[in-house]
């Protein structure tokens, strides 16, 4: 990890401790016969804190798995990774832009219910969530913010962004293949560390650094913070010109 990625981190970190100080606390519950920490409120602010949470942890593993060679499984994290951004913006610009929907309601419906509802027999008891489709987050994000001229393209690009990491979490071949290397050609078991690909996925990294920065001023946004928001657009702007990357951060103004 270089000193750009633990500085992002840093900033990412401070930032959600910010945040997670401004919704209530979760508490302590009977859930299955055990208390267990549960937030009561179940709001939508509630669950962006968690989705935040869960994408920094997701994005500090896929750098670990990078730093040791394990592209194959940085690919798995970039897929989550991609959904957790989606669903933050999803839930956040309920707040900045639109209204909370059904479609959010429904979401936050799913995402706070039990896994299991029976503790006695948690094979019978499996929760079947109403689970929000994942088209229907896309466009209701392409609808909202997309900002095109071809929204039904921008829904088009997502889905095959995400169908790219499938082959990554449901093993296809194709994407196997990309283990082995080497004179003769020999699967690589132990990560790629000194091979091609390393590069590759180095690269592709930093856009996952940026869109965290990103779900993290969106949820800034959606909790009226502005001093928050301005102190990680700024950074943005640094994060960009330090990767030599065109994110297409705007330079903010002085």
């Amino acid at each position: 990890m270089n000193d750009l990625a633990r500085q992002t981190l840093a900033v990412l970190e401070k930032a959600f401790r910010h945040l997670e100080q401004m919704v209530q606390a979760p508490k302590l519950k009977r859930v299955k016969g055990h208390l267990l920490l549960r937030y009561r409120e179940q709001s939508i602010e509630q669950a962006l804190i968690q989705k935040l949470a869960r994408y920094i942890s997701t994005l500090h593993a896929a750098q670990l798995l990078l730093d040791h060679g394990f592209i194959q499984e940085q690919g798995i994290l970039q897929r989550t990774l991609d959904e957790l951004h989606e669903d933050i913006f999803f839930l956040a610009i309920a707040i900045t832009n639109d209204k909370i929907t059904d479609l959010h309601q429904r979401y936050l419906k799913a995402f706070f219910a039990e896994e299991f509802d029976n503790p006695s027999d948690p094979v019978g008891s499996h929760s079947d969530r109403e689970m929000v489709p994942r088209r229907k987050i896309r466009a209701y994000i392409s609808r909202i913010v997309g900002g095109s001229s071809n929204p039904s393209r921008d829904i088009a690009v997502s889905k095959t962004i995400s169908k790219v990491y499938s082959g990554f979490v449901h093993a296809a071949s194709p994407h196997i293949m990309e283990m082995c290397d080497g004179t003769p050609p020999r699967f690589q078991l132990s990560g790629m560390l000194g091979t091609p690909r390393i590069e590759e996925y180095e690269y592709d990294i930093w856009n996952y650094y940026y869109r965290g920065l990103l779900s993290a001023t969106v949820i800034g946004k959606a909790f009226g913070d502005g001093p928050l928001v301005d102190a990680l657009l700024k950074f943005s702007f640094k994060f960009q010109e330090a990767s030599g990357r065109d994110f297409g951060a705007r330079r903010p103004e002085a």
